[in-house]
C-alpha cells in the first residue's frame, strides 16, 4: 500500500470542513469524514483514475477526486511510492490556491 501522507495544510481543511458540517447538524461531520476516507481508499487503490489538473505544473502528476455526497475534492499529487495530499477543497473554493503546496 503507498503512504498518503496530508501536508499540513490540507489536514486542517479536512477537519475544519468536518466540525463546520458537524455544527450544521450533529453527526454530519462524522458523515463528512467517512466520505473523504471512502474517496481516499479508492485513490489508493486507484490513483489514476482520476483527472489530472489542467494548471498544475506539466511535469508533476497532480488529480482531484471528488467526494461522493460533498462538494469538496481531495487533490493529490502522484509520487513514485507515495500518494501526497494536498488540499480537500471546496468546489466553490478559489481554484488552484493550493498550488504552492506542490512538491517537485
Amino acid at each position: 500500500m503507498r503512504l498518503v501522507p496530508f501536508c499540513k495544510e490540507a489536514d486542517a481543511e479536512l477537519i475544519e470542513a468536518a466540525v463546520w458540517y458537524d455544527g450544521q447538524r450533529g453527526g454530519l461531520g462524522k458523515e463528512f469524514l467517512d466520505d473523504a476516507e471512502q474517496t481516499l481508499s479508492l485513490v489508493v487503490s486507484l490513483p489514476r483514475a482520476w483527472p489530472r489538473i489542467r494548471d498544475a505544473p506539466l511535469d508533476l502528476e497532480i488529480r482531484r477526486a471528488l467526494l461522493r455526497r460533498f462538494p469538496y475534492a481531495i487533490v493529490y499529487q502522484v509520487q513514485e511510492e507515495r500518494i501526497r495530499v494536498l488540499a480537500v477543497a471546496h468546489q466553490k473554493r478559489e481554484p488552484n490556491y493550493w498550488l504552492n503546496r506542490v512538491q517537485p
